[in-house]
């Protein structure tokens, strides 16, 4: 395994870690292996958040007798003070820990980061839990690109999360400034919310990036951190074959493609809206047309269904322009 050190953190960390979303569909057991999995490989990288339901709690009662092998990462999507507060003692009573060593102000608008920091800010909360010892670091999560260079510009940020993949090249600058900053740069959505089927390139394409501190795949499974580890510890340079392959993918997948983070739900109509773009993908893409078209056919409600509040795309913060493209799957399936 390779180590790093996360910026100015100071924390050294393997440069692979795990994502805690998926977990949410397995159970404490299965959580238990892959940690004891995860520390038998050397990955002591862990990311959940308040927001992923049982993830915290699953991971805290999962690393019962090894806590201490193990960096622990969570986030907030707390604007203010008090309701951060709140956060931190759930994460710490969760985790079962005395202290998480970094805390994130999750997917913050531009606006909100204006609130974070203002007199009364969910700032405050974070200071004062560092200076308890309740966590050791602040860091930031963000999808977008202006987010991302304004935390660059605030001395308490000490870490950004943001998309990196084979497809979402953007922030490869503000990367950059990450390294010349000592700022902890880490990859969320290494397969682009899994639009991206061939996770063994996706992992080696960002591997072979010297300004990624972590990337953090979402896994709920051993077989599934095995394949990962193996993609990172790949250090072959990538291939003419592999390189032809990422282009490919690039012009298959454009940047109007869903990351399926589902910031855009609720819909008001009771549309799955990732799941409708999901099997898109495997209308298009995959050769896997009369399976996505069963699979749509038995859905309750489909892109048809769509009322076009746009309330969805108020809320994607990759200002998808979701009703065109539901309006394009309505043709597509006919429905």
């Amino acid at each position: 395994m390779e180590y790093t050190t996360l910026g100015k953190t100071g924390l050294q960390i393997s440069r692979m870690g795990f994502g805690g979303i998926p977990i949410q569909k397995v159970d404490v057991p299965a959580v238990r292996a892959l940690m004891e999995a995860m520390r038998e490989r050397g990955v002591n990288y862990i990311d959940t958040a308040r927001g992923y339901t049982v993830s915290e709690a699953y991971i805290g009662e999962a690393l019962e007798g090894m806590r201490d092998q193990f960096v622990l990462a969570t986030k907030s999507m707390a604007r203010t003070k008090e309701a951060m507060a709140k956060d931190i003692e759930t994460s710490l009573h969760n985790l079962r820990t005395d202290h998480i060593e970094l805390y994130q102000v999750h997917n913050p608008s531009l606006a909100d980061l204006d609130t974070v920091t203002a007199p009364g800010g969910a700032l405050e909360a974070l200071l004062e839990a560092k200076a308890a010892g309740k966590i050791g670091h602040i860091g930031v999560t963000a999808h977008m690109a202006t987010v991302f260079e304004k935390a660059l510009s605030m001395d308490w940020v000490e870490t950004v999360m943001f998309p990196y993949n084979i497809v979402e090249t953007q922030g490869e600058a503000l990367m950059r400034r990450c390294t010349e900053q000592n700022v902890g740069f880490i990859v969320m959505k290494p397969l682009a919310g899994g639009a991206l089927e061939d996770a063994s390139l996706a992992m080696r394409f960002i591997a072979r990036n010297p300004d990624v501190s972590v990337v953090i795949p979402g896994m709920y499974a051993v077989e599934e951190l095995e394949q990962n580890l193996a993609a990172m510890e790949d250090d072959a340079p990538l291939s003419d074959e592999e390189l032809a392959k990422i282009e490919q993918i690039r012009r298959e997948l454009g940047t109007q493609f869903c990351r399926r983070c589902n910031y855009c739900q609720p819909c008001a109509a009771g549309i799955g809206i990732s799941g409708i773009f999901v099997l898109e993908g495997y209308l298009k893409r995959y050769g896997l047309g009369d399976w996505a078209k069963a699979r749509y056919a038995a859905m309750g409600k489909k892109a048809g269904d769509c009322i076009g509040c746009g309330a969805c795309e108020s809320r994607c913060p990759y200002q998808l322009p979701i009703r065109e493209m539901l309006a394009r799957c309505k043709e597509e399936f006919g429905a």
